[in-house]
């Protein structure tokens, strides 16, 4: 009886033992694949939760080339952005041409050939009077319409415009000069005269047709160059400028400042 009673303890023992194991199995199971979708949900609302940073800029200033006089916009806006920015910059390259060569050809006329400006406009008048005067009074002769002869007249609103804006700009330049002649700025005053020097030594050695062409000839060729190769001339402009910075920073110290300043100087300074 005993016996009997032991061998089903011992039964019951294996069979709780065996429930056990099972619920083990099971409980492991659900453990090792319950909580992947849980992680990885949590791990999307942490996403969502966590405000998205902007992405780091990139600082541009230090290895962006810095443009020449400090200029921000384009090199078409500089020069006004319209007709005449068109022209030198050769966005219309039958006008840009046309405009260059035929200041080319008064230049050859009046420097190379040495024709005279009121001989030239007399010559001019003479040979297009006699044209249309001959053909005027030959058409009847040989049966063809006479020449169409328009009306030509300045308009007054173009040369008020142009008159006003000539006026702003002396008004400029003088108001200008007056600043300079005060004794406020020594550096301004030191790059006028050096620019009016300069420009002397220019019309010694050329007249003022000369002079004007090569400026023709500049404002046509240089600044179409500098908008095709303007990184590299602004690279080599700032290593230049920061080398006369120093070198203005030495001579100020040795000899500008121990000049004395104006009176209007002292007292801004007061």
């Amino acid at each position: 009886m005993t016996e009997h009673e032991d061998h089903k303890v011992e039964k019951e023992e294996q069979d709780e033992s065996l429930m056990d194991k099972i619920s083990e199995k099971l409980h492991f199971s659900n453990h090792s694949s319950s909580p992947a979708p849980a992680s990885s949900s949590s791990d999307s609302d942490d996403e969502k939760k966590k405000p998205t940073s902007p992405a780091p800029e990139t600082s541009s200033f230090g290895s962006k080339v810095r443009r020449l006089f400090g200029r921000e916009r384009p090199v078409h806006k500089v020069f006004g952005g319209g007709k005449p920015a068109d022209v030198f910059l050769w966005r219309n390259k039958k006008i840009s041409a046309g405009f260059l060569g035929g200041a080319t050809a008064i230049w050859v006329l009046f420097e190379v050939v040495e024709y005279h400006l009121l001989t030239l406009l007399c010559h001019g008048l003479m040979i297009a009077l006699a044209g249309l005067f001959l053909w005027s009074n030959a058409s009847t002769f040989i049966h063809k319409s006479t020449p169409h002869i328009p009306e030509v007249n300045i308009p007054e609103k173009p040369v008020l415009e142009f008159a006003s804006a000539l006026r702003n700009e002396i008004n400029r330049a003088l108001a200008v000069l007056r600043e300079i002649a005060s004794g406020r700025d020594l550096k301004m005053f030191l790059l006028v005269i050096g620019g009016l020097w300069l420009a002397s030594i220019l019309g010694g050695c050329c007249d003022f047709l000369t002079l004007f062409y090569i400026i023709v000839v500049v404002l046509h060729t240089v600044p179409v160059l500098y908008e095709k190769y303007e990184d590299q001339v602004d690279a080599f402009a700032e290593k230049a400028l920061h080398e006369l910075k120093k070198q203005y920073a030495v001579f100020d110290a040795k000899v500008l400042s121990k000049i004395p300043r104006g009176p209007l100087k002292d007292k801004k300074k007061d």
